[in-house]
């Protein structure tokens, strides 16, 4: 595949910067959705091999300006959110907040199957998917093991929690990977802050968390109640108390950034030097936060920066008449496209590799956020998203599930994305 990949580019691309640079991103792409090596090795091959292939043709394609193509904000802010995930799971907040989804459930069926897809969804707003989908499973095994004598319910039950991480990232800049790389991408025109992006995410994400549960409730017929012992809460003592404050401090400065002008990222870095500050992190909890992960958000916004420097899309645009179709149209296709092939492939390379892309056809602050949120949709099916591998990986469910519910979902946030978009997104200041 690499082997074709690089014959391709260089023989068939007239143009020597566009064929080299076609060569790079089409290898860290190959190997970012292949996942044939760690996700933040393209990261390492990008930043080696555009000086080495490129650096004769420009300065701007010298090591000492590659290395720069990384650096950018976005990534603070995820560090903070990693951050506190680590700071929550290690004083146990995490658990905690699940075990009190049981608690207010007060074994109704229905009442718990609410509140582990809003619970789940919630938590993966402010940290990545995999750990809350893992931090839900984690608190609730003692349930899906019990419940087996009802399949509809523990069936239903599973899906929650993977639809619920899915979902949940898309209503914050921090939620996921493909959120960076539009931030990263849209920043040259207009900065999104975390009120702007909100004001579309969150009331999509409730949303489809709607449409996500009457679909769960209409396919398993959930009703009536389950029987479970409930463990106690400790959310609140000791030192988890702390981090429960940390956290609205981060949330509060985050959300009121039009305020006072302190940017999110640099909010995110005092949180984390807080965290490590004050002892509720420690130097060993620095394995806890997803550097890998940071790798390949910083990969993306490498890419992105090559595919700029090298106008290497701005010549494909001009191959084909796209003045010729109505925005709204070539907008849909780009929507579907982003959440067909994440799907199948990771989100982050998805978005890695169409949002520079969408950006020349259709160059507003808006096609960015818009793709990114269409990436969150490829959920359809076992392979497409962690918190729906992990759901399978408990045992019972089938890939026919994940897909009766996760398909109807891609359909429809992929239409109301595309409907509703760039006229909510204008109302926060987002062309």
């Amino acid at each position: 595949m690499l082997v074709l990949l690089s014959g391709s580019a260089l023989l068939l691309v007239p143009d020597a910067v566009h064929a080299r640079a076609a060569l790079i991103g089409g290898i860290c792409i190959v190997l970012w959705l292949t996942e044939l090596v760690p996700p933040f090795v393209p990261t390492l091959l990008l930043l080696v091999a555009t000086p080495l292939l490129l650096g004769p043709f420009g300065h701007e394609y010298g090591l000492s300006s590659v290395l720069t193509w990384p650096a950018d904000p976005v990534l603070a802010l995820f560090l903070g959110g990693f951050s506190l995930g680590a700071a929550a799971h290690r004083h146990g907040v995490d658990a905690a907040v699940a075990r009190h989804v049981v608690s207010l459930a007060k074994h109704r069926q229905r009442a718990m199957i609410a509140l582990v897809l809003g619970g789940t969804a919630l938590m993966s707003m402010w940290m990545s998917s995999i750990a809350a989908a893992a931090m839900m499973l984690t608190a609730l095994r003692p349930i899906v093991q019990g419940a087996r004598a009802d399949a509809r319910f523990r069936t239903a039950l599973l899906l929650s929690i993977a639809m619920g991480g899915n979902l949940g990232g898309m209503a914050t800049p921090i939620g996921s990977g493909p959120n960076a790389i539009a931030i990263a991408a849209a920043a040259g025109q207009r900065h999104i802050n975390f009120m702007s992006w909100m004001g579309f995410g969150v009331p999509l994400v409730l949303g489809m968390l709607l449409f996500a549960y009457g679909l769960l409730l209409a396919r398993y017929r959930i009703a009536g109640e389950f029987i479970h012992e409930q463990a106690a809460a400790t959310v609140g003592r000791g030192r988890s108390r702390w981090v429960i404050a940390v956290f609205s401090l981060a949330v509060v400065g985050w959300l009121s950034e039009p305020l006072h002008g302190v940017s999110a990222p640099l909010v995110a870095l005092a949180v984390t030097a807080l965290l490590f500050g004050t002892g509720l992190l420690a130097k060993d909890d620095l394995g806890l936060l997803d550097w890998s992960t940071l790798g390949l958000i910083a990969g993306g916004i490498s890419l992105g920066s090559l595919i700029e420097h090298s106008g290497i899309f701005e010549q494909l645009a001009v191959q084909v008449e796209w003045s010729q179709y109505p925005r709204s149209a070539l907008l849909g296709a780009l929507v579907l496209v982003a959440a067909l092939l994440s799907a199948v492939m990771s989100n982050t390379g998805t978005a890695a590799m169409l949002i520079p892309l969408a950006m020349s056809l259709a160059p507003a602050p808006s096609t960015a956020v818009i793709v990114a949120i269409a990436t969150s949709f490829g959920m359809p099916f076992t392979i497409s998203t962690p918190p729906n591998a992990m759901a399978y990986s408990e045992g019972g469910l089938r890939a026919t599930d994940l897909l009766a519910i996760g398909l109807p979902i891609m359909i429809v946030g992929c239409v109301v994305v595309t409907l509703t978009g760039r006229v909510v997104l204008s109302l926060f200041g987002l062309p």
